[in-house]
């Protein structure tokens, strides 16, 4: 690790202020220019210490799946996040105004598990652990700038990762459906704002499948001593690009027979 454990503390204090405050702090990756992957799930990690004494755990999202995405960031491997009970909301959800700093969403399938998935698991065992897959979309959040204002430097993989893969919210779909039944390549949404279509996309978009995302995810996370756990959802990867929701936004998913799911930003 590049960074000493007081400055992984430090960060993760001043991410956990700007979500608090919604004031957003500087890039890290500029303060901390040699800052490595692991800097950044240290900084993740070090957050997850002080929310779940307020939160439990509900999951984890897999971000940075497309190969767009990557390409944008100059990566080749995804990201993940820990998703939190107080980020869930349900389908037709409003959220006030001023809940978030600059909330934006994406389409994915979720996967509610009824086993756990630790280390070196495989496409069946992913099927095997998983209890239902489900339409959904998350909120996306930034609590540090897309954009340092005095450079124009961009945030990068650090940034990212650090503040949580830009998490902060779920929206679950009522639809539960068998993974085993379908071919989640072919599951994909319609997704509009305010009546508007602003992005389609298949789920073969997630790594060419989107319980590929898991096996990733599974693999990832015992690195760091972690593992997915019955119960929990795994978001497994957006299939199209983020979509920017301001105040009175209004999103409507349509999955066709996989189901729909709502959203409103007062």
């Amino acid at each position: 690790m590049a960074l000493t454990d007081q400055q992984v503390t430090e960060a993760a204090e001043a991410l956990l202020e700007a979500e608090k405050s919604h004031q957003q702090i500087g890039l890290l990756s500029k303060t901390y220019p040699d800052m490595t992957l692991n800097d950044a799930y240290a900084i993740q990690t070090a957050q997850m210490a002080r929310k779940t004494r307020e939160h439990d755990i509900i999951g984890w999202k897999i971000g940075l799946t497309s190969k767009v995405m990557q390409d944008a960031l100059g990566i080749d491997t995804p990201d993940s996040g820990v998703l939190y009970d107080h980020m869930r909301f349900e389908t037709g959800a409003v959220i006030p105004k001023g809940h978030f700093i600059q909330p934006r969403i994406e389409a994915e399938i979720a996967f509610v598990m009824k086993a756990p998935l630790e280390g070196e698991v495989t496409r069946e065992d992913v099927l095997a652990a998983t209890d239902f897959v489900a339409p959904s979309l998350e909120i996306l959040d930034t609590r540090i700038v897309r954009k340092d204002p005095e450079t124009g430097q961009t945030r990068v993989i650090v940034d990212t990762v650090s503040d949580n893969a830009a998490n902060a919210g779920i929206v679950l779909g009522r639809e539960r459906h068998d993974p085993r039944e379908l071919d989640l390549r072919w599951v994909g949404a319609i997704v509009k704002r305010d009546g508007e279509v602003m992005a389609t996309g298949l789920g073969a978009g997630v790594l060419d499948d989107p319980i590929t995302g898991l096996v990733w995810l599974a693999r990832r996370m015992a690195t760091y001593g972690q593992r997915i756990e019955a119960g929990q959802v795994v978001l497994s990867g957006s299939f199209i690009g983020p979509i920017e929701c301001p105040s009175g936004s209004h999103i409507e998913a349509d999955f066709g027979a996989f189901g729909q799911v709502t959203l409103t930003f007062e």
